[in-house]
């Protein structure tokens, strides 16, 4: 992430944002204070986005009038960027490992493998005892998928959330985030159910928890999401209370990931307040 520009001009921000990704810049507003960051989401795009920034700067109605002008095939839009190519421009590197891991994961437990897979990356071999001597196991059952529908809904929010916080935040929030959920839910599964659990739901619910407290009353942040989708996240965790599920669920785990993103979010959006404070002062 770069930022590009500052102002509180929101008219002006408007437009400057539609122009840049018109022009098939990957960009993105966020709000602190009374104040609107442009960010550019991939560097490589940093010569151009500056030079268009001040081309347009420099007569803002002359520039969209150009790009009306022009030639839909001389215009570099997403549209025409194939899907792949859109989805990675969505996440971060940490964000495409981890899914990678993930799928290579689920299609082992696919296979005749399938028990020795589980075995070694389960949290315990028995239902008291923490793996302390082993502690790679706090974090590996947020690898394990046991259906189809599990794995594509908990790979499709990590992609999504998680890729969405690792642009604006960066990876290492992002592995701290991972971990910190991850290993938080894991043990309080463990604690009431024993081993026999799996998922990345934990960690899910970890970002969403994060994303709604670093963007709750600031809906020009990056991670802001829509009451609609808040909505469908928290009755889903509550769905998973009852029998009205068609499959197992992890509520234990679902639950302290939320805490713990909550944490996190609260934490982080500490650390923003004070970084500004800082620079004010």
């Amino acid at each position: 992430m770069q930022k590009l520009l500052v102002t509180r001009n929101a008219e002006m921000m408007k437009r400057l944002h539609t122009y840049l990704q018109r022009r098939g810049i990957p960009v993105t507003v966020s709000e602190h204070g009374n104040q609107l960051e442009l960010w550019l989401t991939q560097s490589s795009y940093s010569a151009l986005a500056k030079d268009l920034i001040n081309e347009f700067k420099a007569d803002p109605d002359a520039a969209e009038a150009e790009l009306e002008s022009a030639p839909a095939a001389t215009q570099p839009a997403k549209v025409s960027a194939s899907m792949t190519q859109q989805l990675l421009q969505q996440a971060g590197l940490v964000t495409i490992i981890f899914a990678a891991l993930v799928s290579l994961i689920f299609a082992l437990l696919n296979t005749q493998l399938a028990t020795a897979v589980f075995d070694s990356l389960r949290i315990s071999d028995t239902f008291t005892d923490l793996p302390w001597n082993q502690p790679w196991r706090f974090l590996t059952p947020v690898l394990l998928h046991f259906s189809l529908l599990h794995f594509l809904f908990n790979v499709f929010w990590w992609w999504y959330l998680g890729g969405r916080f690792e642009r604006f935040y960066g990876s290492t929030y992002l592995l701290i985030a991972l971990v910190f959920c991850g290993v938080f839910s894991n043990v309080m599964q463990f604690m009431v159910s024993g081993p026999y659990f799996g998922g990345l739901s934990g960690v899910v619910y970890g970002l969403f928890g994060l994303a709604v407290v670093v963007s709750w009353q600031r809906p020009r942040h990056p991670l802001f999401l829509p009451m609609g989708l808040i909505a469908f996240m928290l009755v889903w965790l509550l769905l998973g209370y009852t029998d009205l599920l068609w499959v197992s669920v992890a509520n234990t785990a679902h639950s302290a990931g939320l805490i713990a993103g909550l944490v996190l979010g609260v934490a982080l959006r500490y650390i923003e307040y004070f970084r500004k404070k800082k620079q004010i002062s």
